[in-house]
């Protein structure tokens, strides 16, 4: 894995490092597992399942961090390391940085145009992210 470049993150600024937390990864993605079966409750409006894929997202792709020892306060920078957290190709985790632009304009400008079409891939990306890092914690 390109843990080199996470290295690199941390002397521009981008990453801290901070000793990896088993407890904390294993909460990380259970708060993922409950946020993406939220995504698929007909109940909620799209907004809310939207909003809750992405928070499933962020928490996964955070916990991935985490366990390779390090923390970053920026949700773009997360998602772009699962290119050397999980060797994600970038095809997968441009979707997720997608989401994230969709989730800022809901977020700063009270903007959010979702498709059902789009929650549905972004939940069968998160699913898949899920069990990466299940993976890669079972190590």
């Amino acid at each position: 894995m390109g843990l080199s470049a996470l290295d690199n993150l941390v002397r521009i600024g981008q990453l801290k490092p901070e000793p990896r937390n088993a407890l904390e990864v294993k909460r990380m993605l259970d708060m993922a597992r409950s946020r993406l079966a939220d995504a698929g409750l007909d109940s909620l409006s799209r907004e809310g399942r939207f909003a809750s894929a992405y928070s499933a997202a962020h928490a996964a792709a955070l916990a991935a961090l985490r366990w390779h020892g390090y923390r970053s306060e920026n949700r773009y920078t997360v998602f772009q390391c699962l290119a050397h957290t999980l060797d994600w190709p970038s095809n997968r985790w441009r979707v997720l940085d997608t989401a994230h632009q969709k989730r800022n304009l809901a977020e700063y400008e009270g903007y959010l145009e979702v498709e059902e079409s789009t929650i549905k891939e972004l939940s069968s990306l998160v699913h898949s992210l899920i069990a990466d890092v299940q993976a890669l914690t079972e190590l």
